[in-house]
Order: structure tokens, then C-alpha cells, then sequence
């Protein structure tokens, strides 16, 4: 009889909460953390608490992820509009009344300083995969530009800041989610082709339109340099293209073991610009090698695949939508950052997933793994 009145245990209360994770995901995840926590104590030794602050940070992001992957995806849908809502108005608030720093109106007072354009990065592909479920059967034209406009308007506001990193990551995530709802390839080649064209017409005519007196539209000349000194960063080796070099420096000095775990000459004489944030791929390839940048990069087609998976089993137009809108936006992060610090792409300032420090980056990011955990353990329990 007392066996009724038996308190459960805590790990009975737990084990429901775990029950239905997804293991892959999760396991590839913490390796990458592991990967990230070992790069941040050699990159930040000379940073005073940044390892300290990395791992709260990356704590932080583990616990959200948990508390998001709680979350039904019926409920996460029900939270689609309300979020976009705030998140635009918070944008136009930053507009209005933002905190300027370094020439950029990024941050708000709200009680406790916060970036708003975080918040789309999250809010922009929910925001979608609800208005595509909605359109479910009777997709036209017309719901295309409906969701364009939607994406354009916080992307426009983004770029005004001016943030160009948070905006590809934004406008990206949603193009994602318009693309897998079905956008018609006679509208997406044309754009491939015109980018195509633009950037053959940029090689070849770069001396010319590099010239300081010649202006780019839509582009701030700060910009309009990043994307010459990639073109040539030989240009100005001490200036704006110093970072670009000193990256591919740090990155071929490492050969194909690394130079050993502290042992990175670039990162601890400090020729590396922003070793523990932007730039730290070119620290960690410097210390790890080829070796060490091919096996993290195998762990980030690992979880990419692991989550396109995961979009592909999903039972709804919007746990399919949101789930492979966000395990692309994690390839969107590595490429980028990868790409830029190899002087492959314009330095655009994206962190590394898991690997570069960043406390609202980081929380993005454990706001994207809950996501595809809610949607995998939905998944999973719906078959058991």
C-alpha cells in the first residue's frame, strides 16, 4: 500500500524530459563545445576571464536548448507572430532611440542593454514556416511576395544599423524557408545568374570600381573596402588588409598537424585581429592544422546533415520549414566565417558555431538546437 505514496525519484521526474532527444544531434553538438572550450583556453589566455565567460556562455546555451526542446512545436508556432511582432518593433525602437557604438546603432536600453537583431535570427524563419503552414494546399504567387516582404522589412532595418553580418544571417535563414516552401526555380535562376554576373564583372573590373572616388550603392565605404581588400588585401597590408593576411598566415603556418595545443606563434604574439571571436578558426588551424580544421569541419556536416535529416522526417509544414531553415543558417555561420577568415569571402563579422566567443550569439544558437530538439522529440514520441 505504501508503495502508492512512493515519491518518485529525480531521475524519475527527469527521465520523461530526456525521453525522445535526439542523440546524434546532441553528441555532435557537445563535441563541438568540447572543440570550442579547448580553442577558447588557448586563444583567450591573454584575455583575462573570456574562457570563463565562454563556458557560462556555452552553459547558458546548453540550458536554453533544454528548455526550448520542452516545447511543443505547437506552441512554438503559436509564439511565430509574437516574436517577429516584438522583434520588429525593438528594431525600430534601436532606430529611433539606440545605443551608437563604433558609428553603428545596434543596441538597446531596455532595462539591460540588448541587440533586438538576435532576436530574428530565430524570429524571422519561425515567422515564415507559420505564414507557409497557414498558406498550407493553396500556395499561390502571391503568398511569395507576401513572405519577401516580411523578410525585407527587418533585414532593411538591419542594415541601417548598419550590421551586415546579423543581416546575411537573417535574410538567409528566411530565404531558406522560401525556398524549401516551394519557390519556383524560373525565379531562382535568374537571381543566380544576375549575382553571377555581378561578381565576374567585380573581378574583372576591380581596379576601376576599387578607386576611392567611385561609390557602390547600398553599400557604406567601410563595406566597399572589405570587399576590395579581399579582392587584393595586398593593397594595404598594415590596414584594412591586415586581417585578411594575418588570418592565411596563422592557417598555412600550421601545416597539416598544428603546431601543438598553446603553441601558435600568430595567435600568442598577437598578429591575429580578433583571435577570439572572428577570426579564432584561423587560431585553432594554427594549433590543430589541417588535421584539426578537417575534423571540425566534419563535425559541422555532421550536425548540418544530422538536421536536414530531422527536417525531413517532420510531420508539419512548419516543424519541415523551421527545421531546415535552422540547420542551415548553422551552415550559413560556419561558411561564412570560415570562408572569410581563409580569404575566401569579405570579412563580414559572423561568429564560428560554438567555437567563437559571444554571449547573444551563443544564445542563439542554444535557441536553434531547442528548436530542432522540439522538433525531433515530437517526432520521436509521436512514433512511440
Amino acid at each position: 500500500m505504501s508503495a502508492v505514496f512512493d515519491q518518485p525519484t529525480p531521475w524519475q521526474r527527469l527521465r520523461p524530459m530526456l525521453g525522445g532527444f535526439d542523440g546524434v544531434l546532441s553528441g555532435v553538438a557537445a563535441l563541438l563545445a568540447v572543440a570550442g572550450l579547448i580553442t577558447m583556453y588557448s586563444a583567450g589566455f591573454d584575455h583575462g576571464t573570456r574562457f570563463v565567460d565562454h563556458a557560462r556562455n556555452m552553459g547558458l546555451a546548453f540550458v536554453i536548448m533544454f528548455m526550448v526542446a520542452q516545447i511543443p512545436p505547437q506552441k512554438l508556432m503559436g509564439l511565430a507572430v509574437p516574436l517577429y511582432a516584438v522583434g520588429v518593433a525593438l528594431l525600430v525602437a534601436t532606430a529611433l532611440f539606440g545605443i551608437t557604438k563604433k558609428g553603428a546603432t545596434r543596441w538597446l536600453n531596455v532595462g539591460l542593454v540588448i541587440q533586438p537583431s538576435e532576436i530574428l535570427k530565430i524570429a524571422m524563419p519561425m515567422m515564415l514556416a507559420w505564414w507557409f503552414q497557414k498558406r498550407e494546399g493553396r500556395l499561390r504567387a502571391p503568398d511569395f511576395v507576401v513572405a519577401a516582404l516580411l523578410l525585407l522589412l527587418p533585414v532593411a532595418l538591419v542594415v541601417k544599423q548598419p550590421d551586415l553580418g546579423t543581416s546575411i544571417l537573417i535574410l538567409s535563414a528566411g530565404l531558406y524557408v522560401i525556398f524549401f516552401a516551394g519557390l519556383p526555380w524560373k525565379l531562382i535562376v535568374p537571381v543566380m545568374v544576375a549575382v553571377l554576373a555581378g561578381l565576374v564583372t567585380l573581378v574583372v573590373t576591380q581596379d576601376r570600381i576599387c578607386e576611392a572616388d567611385v561609390n557602390w550603392p547600398m553599400l557604406r565605404e567601410y563595406q566597399k573596402h572589405r570587399v576590395c581588400t579581399l579582392l587584393d588585401p595586398t593593397t594595404d597590408p598594415l590596414g584594412k588588409g591586415f586581417h585578411i593576411i594575418q588570418g592565411m598566415i596563422a592557417i598555412g603556418s600550421g601545416g597539416v598537424s598544428g603546431k601543438g595545443f598553446m603553441n601558435g606563434t600568430q595567435t600568442h604574439l598577437e598578429f591575429i585581429p580578433e583571435r577570439t571571436t572572428d577570426f579564432i578558426f584561423a587560431a585553432f588551424a594554427e594549433e590543430f592544422g589541417l588535421l584539426g580544421a578537417a575534423g571540425l569541419l566534419l563535425g559541422f556536416v555532421f550536425l548540418i546533415l544530422r538536421g536536414l535529416m530531422i527536417a525531413a522526417e517532420a510531420p508539419t509544414v512548419f516543424t519541415r520549414l523551421l527545421a531546415g531553415a535552422v540547420t542551415l543558417s548553422f551552415f550559413t555561420y560556419a561558411f561564412v566565417n570560415m570562408g572569410m577568415v581563409s580569404g575566401v569571402l569579405p570579412v563580414v563579422g559572423i561568429p564560428l558555431p560554438f567555437i567563437s566567443y559571444g554571449g547573444t550569439a551563443m544564445v542563439s544558437l542554444g535557441l536553434g538546437l531547442g528548436l530542432l530538439m522540439s522538433i525531433a522529440r515530437s517526432r520521436t514520441l509521436m512514433q512511440s
